[in-house]
């Protein structure tokens, strides 16, 4: 008789590696590409005042960055599995709510839509620690970014014409996108991650691994960069497209420009071979000044919104190296014994933004026009540049290769590590 056997294929989902992290992420990037530039503009005709959308961001913000924290306790009691995949229901609820169309139910779906962002960052991010080595981080960002490309470049304007289109057509896309997330993610049966060791007290509260954070210096520098250069990314997708309608320009200007920026993404494995060439220091330090000098001179070009619209698109060739790059000196820090805490911690960059970007708009919009809100984000950046002036010169850069030949200053790579048997997790090159 001739046996039947399952194709290997169905049977065990391929070990999950930098590719696989990347087709998830790109999945989920059709679920918030399409709704990104399409909520600034819900919000402000729910609205119509630019001060109010700043405080509703705030304020979700803020309920966002408690929810992230919390993240890493409520594993103790809801498998990361579980988790995941509330995350990616919370996007479909959140387009429900939008297709509702009141202003109470808006402003709930944005605060659903951030929450589940919030929730699959933290989560996703624990899976790539457990999965994905830290030589490849790099490859695993660029790879992440590329096969993202489409859905972040089609997205921002496809979401503002099918909102033109039929209201509820970009959130029906959203959440389909949403629905496919989850059945590809239990199909890789990620599970809950690698388990390290088996735990012997209490997973620590949210204050204790907070402490823990704010005794590793490479930690605290590597968040510093994801959250400012996420506030200028902020700043970008919400108050471009109001700066555009104010201005006198079509509303589908914001959606436009934000897909422009994001058909960049294909050129970030030519930004990887750049970075490699140099260092992930020098990296950083040049996208965060050339960036910033771009967004300044955007506030004083206001008067030709043309412009400043294309100052701003080209401010964000700058954003795009960060996103490779910025998170690195945190990612490459990372004890295997504290990746899901510290997925949480560096979670919060996104909502901390959130709450910072909002917050500073709200108050330089009582004084100044939206156009001066840029400059704001490129003084940002600028103080970002000097931190990252303070970062090992070798770091992320193989032992095999030599010292890059840049400008090397005072370094924060060569702090000691709390504990001694793992100084090692804070090498330049770990």
């Amino acid at each position: 008789m001739f046996q039947r056997r399952i194709p290997e294929w169905l049977r065990h989902a391929p070990t999950p590696g930098a590719k696989g992290f990347a087709v998830l992420s790109s999945i989920e990037a059709i679920s918030r590409g399409i709704l990104i530039s399409v909520f600034p503009l819900i919000m402000y005709k729910a609205f119509q005042d630019t001060v109010v959308v700043s405080e509703i961001y705030f304020y979700v913000g803020i309920i966002s960055l408690v929810c992230g924290l919390l993240v890493p306790w409520l594993t103790r009691y809801i498998p990361r599995r579980w988790m995941y995949s509330g995350g990616a229901v919370l996007f479909i609820v959140s387009a429900f709510l939008a297709i509702e169309g009141s202003p109470i139910a808006i402003a709930l779906a944005l605060f659903s839509y951030t929450v589940a962002v919030v929730i699959l960052f933290v989560c996703f991010n624990a899976y790539v620690l457990d999965y994905v080595a830290k030589v490849e981080l790099k490859r695993s960002e660029t790879l992440r970014l590329f096969y993202s490309a489409v859905a972040w470049c089609a997205g921002p304007a496809g979401g503002v014409w099918l909102l033109q289109w039929w209201t509820p057509a970009p959130f029906l896309v959203s959440g389909l996108g949403a629905a496919v997330l989850l059945i590809v993610f239990w199909w890789m049966r990620l599970g809950d991650g690698k388990l390290i060791t088996k735990a012997r007290a209490p997973a620590p509260n949210p204050v204790a691994f907070l402490m823990r954070f704010f005794v590793q210096p490479r930690l605290i520098a590597g968040w510093l960069f994801a959250m400012i250069k996420s506030c200028s990314w902020w700043v970008y997708i919400v108050y471009l497209p109001i700066y555009a309608v104010e201005s006198g320009l079509d509303e589908s200007i914001g959606g436009i420009a934000l897909s422009i920026s994001n058909s960049l993404l294909f050129i970030t494995p030519f930004m990887l071979k750049w970075i490699d060439r140099y260092s992930v220091r020098y990296a950083i330090r040049f996208g965060y000044f050339v960036g910033g000098v771009i967004f300044v001179i955007a506030t004083f070009s206001a008067g030709w919104p043309w412009a400043t619209v294309a100052l701003l698109v080209f401010g964000t060739v700058f954003l795009i190296l960060l996103d490779i790059c910025a998170g690195l000196p945190f990612l490459m820090a990372v004890r295997p014994s504290e990746r899901t805490e510290m997925s949480a911690v560096y979670s919060t960059f996104r909502d901390i933004s959130g709450i910072v970007s909002p917050g500073v708009a709200w108050l330089v919009l009582l004084f100044a026009p939206v156009s001066a809100i840029f400059a704001t984000a490129g003084v940002g950046m600028f103080a970002a540049w000097a931190v990252a002036g303070r970062l090992h010169p070798r770091l992320g850069v193989p032992k095999s290769k030599p010292a890059p030949a840049t400008p090397i200053v005072t370094t924060v790579g060569e702090y000691e590590a709390s504990e001694g048997t793992e100084t090692t997790e804070l090498s330049p090159t770990s």
